[in-house]
């Protein structure tokens, strides 16, 4: 009992948040990192995105039906949507009325609702809920070093054909729709994502669909493709590929029954990918044995060729990694044995998200240690599964070089702020200890 109260304390300790006196943070901030009175009096039950990129402006047209359900009253009739500058908001309409009061502050617009009258249920008793259909426009930023640097993603593939995506973790989704941009509200039933491009591409996004035919959306030689994401989503998990892409399946037994796995690359390098991405149903079996069940099995399992590195895009994993183990091609433990050379890192850590990070959701990214941490160990016990626990122990310990000791794990909380890279190794090296002295996996 010592032993493992000691470890808690200096796991204490180790996570301390000591906010630097040197540290600046605007309204702004605190507008997009906290649960304001503008966003703590309404709960978001779906998101309906509608979205027409255009590659030669770099612009984007779009809109959002939130379906919406009120927790309280609010106190001034304010409601905040976040869209980040240079894009716009053109209309506004609340249950098909339109609303004219609307004001933009910075990267925040302000929806007056004050003539509103908002009930929890309605005559039968039953949940009410409310549609805010917002309409936008504009350029989005774009990404300068994805995804660490985010936004829409403009590039071509290697036969000069046009490439788009969008990464926006920390930067938020509000960079590319408006939304409810905090971490701690996902649309409690999914959402719904429709992607307008030209014929000669495909677009691909979360949940489960294809090519389809809405109503509302006419684009002279567009396709529209039509995706449903069942499960609550982070909003920067919601996201569109666009390209030249060729897909495949497969079914995975699991704990759960059939989970669909679904694949999508560039059609030039389809049999390299068939090859790589036999390492998905060895994912999935090494982390159901450690995890549980995949958590998103109604929307399947996507893995999706990117043009940058990867993310952790729920039942949509962006995967950059150049079809070869490792991270690029690069062992991060640097063991003699070479373990971290035997997978692919970004199929195995992405992949581990789904189960931290998109299944087990902070509130603030604060606190993503949480998310970073657990799915760094994941890359530990994926080796230990296949290898033993020695390799697995060799990898962990490994990565310890790769602690900076920079600053503290947990960010300020409230500000839309992360802390320190060492999230990554020293969260996972923590863990590891832990597991060690209390020695019970259970």
């Amino acid at each position: 009992m010592y032993k493992i109260f000691k470890a808690i304390l200096i796991l204490n300790f180790s996570l301390l948040n000591i906010n630097s006196v040197n540290a600046q943070f605007t309204h702004q901030d605190t507008l997009r990192g906290s649960n304001g009175q503008g966003r703590d009096w309404w709960d978001v039950m779906t998101y309906k995105i509608q979205v027409t990129p255009d590659y030669n402006s770099k612009s984007i047209t779009g809109s959002n039906e939130i379906t919406f359900k009120v927790t309280k009253q609010p106190k001034n009739g304010m409601m905040q949507i976040d869209l980040q500058q240079p894009l716009s908001i053109d209309n506004v309409f609340l249950d098909g009325k339109k609303i004219s009061k609307i004001k933009r502050e910075g990267n925040v617009y302000w929806i007056n609702l004050a003539k509103n009258k908002f009930n929890t249920s309605g005559a039968d008793g039953m949940e009410k809920v409310y549609k805010l259909s917002i309409f936008y426009r504009g350029n989005p930023i774009v990404a300068k070093r994805p995804p660490w640097d985010g936004g829409w993603i403009f590039t071509k593939d290697a036969k000069g054909r046009p490439w788009m995506s969008v990464a926006c973790q920390g930067l938020g989704a509000s960079a590319w729709y408006p939304c409810k941009d905090y971490q701690g509200d996902e649309p409690d039933k999914g959402a719904a994502i429709m992607i307008s491009v030209p014929d000669s591409l495909v677009a691909v996004a979360n949940g489960n669909g294809g090519k389809g035919k809405v109503e509302s959306i006419s684009h002279d030689l567009n396709s529209t493709y039509v995706w449903q994401v069942k499960n609550p989503i982070n909003n920067y998990n919601i996201i569109p590929y666009i390209g030249n892409y060729v897909n495949w399946k497969e079914i995975y037994m699991g704990e759960k029954g059939k989970l669909i796995c679904d694949y999508w690359v560039l059609d030039y390098n389809l049999e390299k990918a068939k090859e790589q991405f036999k390492q998905v149903p060895m994912m999935l079996k090494a982390f159901e044995y450690w995890f549980g069940p995949y958590p998103f099995y109604e929307d399947g399992y996507k893995l999706i060729e990117a043009p940058h590195l990867g993310m952790e895009h729920q039942s949509a994993v962006a995967y950059g990694n150049g079809f070869k183990n490792g991270y690029r091609g690069r062992d991060l433990s640097g063991s003699t044995a070479g373990w971290g050379l035997k997978w692919d890192f970004i199929i195995v850590h992405e992949s581990g998200h789904e189960w931290f990070a998109n299944n087990i959701t902070t509130i603030d990214i604060a606190d993503m240690w949480v998310h970073e941490g657990f799915t760094n160990y994941s890359e530990t016990l994926f080796t230990e599964y296949y290898y033993g626990k020695e390799a697995g122990s060799d990898y962990c310990i490994g990565t310890r070089k790769l602690i900076t000791n920079d600053k503290p794990i947990i960010g300020p909380y409230g500000v839309n702020k992360e802390g320190s890279g060492d999230m990554y190794y020293k969260g996972g090296n923590m863990l590891h200890t832990i597991r060690q002295v209390i020695n019970d996996d259970e």
